[in-house]
């Protein structure tokens, strides 16, 4: 667990095994700040609390090594795991589009001994894609649509959400499908010319989204 982790509602109740190294309650500008300060010194972004983890005794650890700046990484959970006599199995999930996601549920439910359960969610979740996708199918108008996971500085979202802009009939200007978020300048966001921005600030709800961009002070460029 860590101190994002709000779903099912009990996770908010679990102990938080890994903690952020960052203060995650500082404005977006601030946290970037802190977060290129320890990567420039080569330092961990999050700490795995080590005897807590020992105490749990887990079986099976599900971890990811699709972003170190989300979450701890595959070395940080190997120098965790160094005093264990009989290590956990881990599962390492790293997904860049759709359909990886859709099989890492499967992966999950195949380690936990829920395969059938995980196979009936992907498929579920393939079909409501697949719905959406059929029932714009014949639109005349793809939206220019700009997705960004950060505001200061701008990060514009990657990975399958750029599959999920095309699948819903937009027209995603600037991220790249199956590739990393990256950053853009203010002037560089106001040139696409979308007509419709989503911002969807990583590991944020959408109560907190709409509240650091109210906050923000728009760029001149933006005007």
């Amino acid at each position: 667990m860590t101190h994002e982790c709000d779903f099912p509602p009990e996770a908010a109740s679990k102990p938080a095994l890994i903690k952020p190294r960052v203060d995650p309650h500082a404005p977006p500008a601030e946290i970037d700040r802190q977060v290129s300060d320890l990567v420039r010194r080569g330092e961990s972004i999050y700490a795995i609390d080590a005897g807590l983890l020992a105490a749990l005794k887990p079986d099976l650890i599900v971890t990811q090594d699709l972003c170190h700046v989300c979450a701890a990484s595959p070395d940080d959970l190997a120098m965790a795991l160094a005093r264990f006599q009989n290590p956990p199995r881990v599962l390492t999930l790293t997904p860049h589009s759709l359909e990886d996601v859709w099989q890492d549920i499967e992966r999950v439910g195949y380690a936990t001994k829920m395969s059938k359960a995980a196979e009936a969610l992907s498929t579920q979740l393939r079909r409501r894609v697949a719905c959406t996708a059929s029932a714009v199918a014949r639109v005349t108008h793809r939206p220019r649509v700009l997705c960004l996971e950060w505001l200061e500085p701008l990060y514009v979202a990657g990975h399958w959400v750029p599959e999920m802009v095309s699948r819903a009939a937009g027209n995603d200007v600037l991220g790249l499908s199956g590739e990393p978020s990256f950053k853009v300048t203010a002037n560089e966001v106001s040139d696409t010319d979308a007509e419709v921005i989503l911002i969807m600030l990583c590991g944020y709800s959408a109560a907190k989204n709409a509240a650091q961009f109210s906050a923000m002070p728009l760029p001149q460029s933006w005007t």
